[in-house]
């Protein structure tokens, strides 16, 4: 069951009110965030990386679990649309103290903040969030549980769309612990939506969600035939901090059945995409030739998630003064 009302996150054109799921987005407004998200990859080379789209909002990033990566990005992105950013530390803020999350939330809207970005170890909090959130202000979701990580699939999907943009000739495996993984979570619902010709899940029968082949996936249990042919392969890292009881003996023996070598990767096509949202375990999830390999895009997903989480607080602050058009970078 959904934990996202569609009306929440979407207005009534269509368009993107806040950013909490992939869940129930159209291909068109999939396709718009990457379309968005190509403009702004000029930014980055230019002698000044800013845009004024975002100049004069004040986006506040709200990180109750630790994501260097994510965090950084997401602080990038701001900047280069020329915003003012708040960075909130939650060990010290007032959550640890006993001011519950509404709290904190009331209390930077009275600073007049205009976006909030929120990773919470809950799932539903971004959702939590938007609902009372008053009209003006976004919330874009960082994160949340086990339940979404909306930015990071589009910044897969759009290093994807870079190097096989026709998404219903692709096959694409996702190996690891898809049970705790909020990215696989976004992930299968955006590339069902694009149309994906074929989408494999492999893991340890104990790393299967329940109810999970309604996704339209199929369910493999050994690595090697549940990449033949792949032309996309997406480790995932273990959550071993989310895992409750022994559910696998050891990430030695993982590494034996699931981590990716050059020798199983074979099975999958010449031109096969390696990918994995990090922090990458290697010797567990991946070795590390084929982490540092030719075909590997992982630091290219990097690089990506600034320009689509540029795309994403674009869109949603368009939305929320009104409609009025991206301008795009010259």
């Amino acid at each position: 069951m959904s934990l996202i009302t569609p009306s929440l996150q979407i207005d009534g054109q269509g368009r993107l009110r806040h950013f909490l799921t992939t869940e129930g987005l159209s291909q068109a407004l999939l396709t718009e965030i990457m379309d968005v998200a190509e403009s702004f990859m000029s930014v980055a080379h230019r002698e000044t990386k800013k845009v004024p789209l975002l100049r004069g909002k004040t986006i506040a990033n709200l990180f109750f679990e630790a994501s260097t990566r994510t965090r950084t990005t997401f602080e990038l992105a701001a900047k280069r649309l020329s915003a003012d950013v708040i960075n909130i530390n939650i060990s010290t803020s007032a959550t640890n103290k006993g001011e519950t999350l509404l709290d904190t939330l009331r209390n930077l809207e009275a600073m007049n903040v205009d976006m909030f970005v929120v990773r919470h170890e809950s799932s539903g909090a971004a959702h939590f969030m938007a609902a009372n959130v008053p009209e003006h202000v976004a919330v874009i979701n960082a994160g949340d549980g086990n339940h979404a990580h909306p930015t990071q699939a589009m910044l897969d999907l759009f290093t994807i769309r870079r190097h096989k943009p026709d998404f219903s000739q692709l096959t694409i495996a996702i190996v690891g612990d898809i049970l705790h993984s909020r990215v696989a979570r976004s992930h299968m619902h955006a590339l069902q939506t694009l149309g994906v010709k074929e989408l494999r899940i492999i893991a340890p029968k104990t790393l299967i969600p329940a109810g999970v082949t309604e996704l339209g996936v199929k369910i493999f249990n050994h690595l090697e035939p549940g990449i033949e042919g792949a032309d996309v392969v997406m480790m995932l890292r273990l959550q071993r901090e989310r895992m409750i009881g022994a559910l696998l003996p050891s990430a030695h023996e993982y590494f034996q059945c699931y981590g990716l070598t050059e020798s199983v990767l074979s099975a999958a096509n010449e031109d096969v995409l390696v990918m994995h949202p990090g922090p990458i375990n290697r010797g567990v999830e991946i070795d590390s030739r084929v982490a540092d390999g030719p075909k590997s895009v992982i630091l290219q997903q990097v690089t990506h998630g600034i320009a689509i989480r540029m795309a994403v607080m674009s869109m949603a602050m368009r939305t929320h003064d009104g409609g009025s058009a991206i301008e795009q970078p010259n």
